[in-house]
């Protein structure tokens, strides 16, 4: 996949690793998206028929990583829905990483690429099978 037409040159190494780390470690059954903006981790139709509530007909959006002007996001509904991963992963970070966590309900935004907790992230993706995820946004 080109990621050069979603990040710039400066980021471009860290977008991929990130995207790496995340194909690596992210349970089976997710398939992985493009729209031209990012880089997407849905939940197929073919898993989970009713897809996205928002907008019937798409798969269950789950995760993305987005270059935005000034930071890299990534875009997790697990960390939005599930106190114990959000309680989890805030805590881990706070312990590995010397810089204060930007987070907003889904979005942890890296604004110093340098400082992105691959291993961390690893982790995070890996705590999340699709039919949990599913689960958890059908309140199941």
């Amino acid at each position: 996949m080109d990621y050069t037409t979603l990040v710039d040159d400066k980021r471009l190494d860290s977008f991929i690793r990130l995207i790496d780390v995340i194909d690596a470690n992210l349970p089976d059954g997710f398939e992985k998206t493009t729209d031209g903006k990012g880089v997407h981790y849905v939940v197929p139709l073919s898993m989970y028929p009713p897809g996205y509530h928002v907008t019937p007909g798409t798969p269950l959006p789950f995760l993305s990583v987005i270059a935005q002007k000034n930071h890299v996001a990534l875009y997790h509904m697990g960390v939005y829905a599930d106190e114990d991963v959000l309680r989890w992963f805030e805590q881990a970070y706070a312990e590995r990483v010397p810089t204060k966590l930007d987070m907003g309900k889904s979005c942890i935004r890296f604004k110093n690429v340098k400082h992105i907790p691959y291993d961390l992230i690893g982790e995070l993706v890996a705590k999340m099978t699709p039919d949990e995820w599913v689960a958890t946004y059908t309140g199941r």
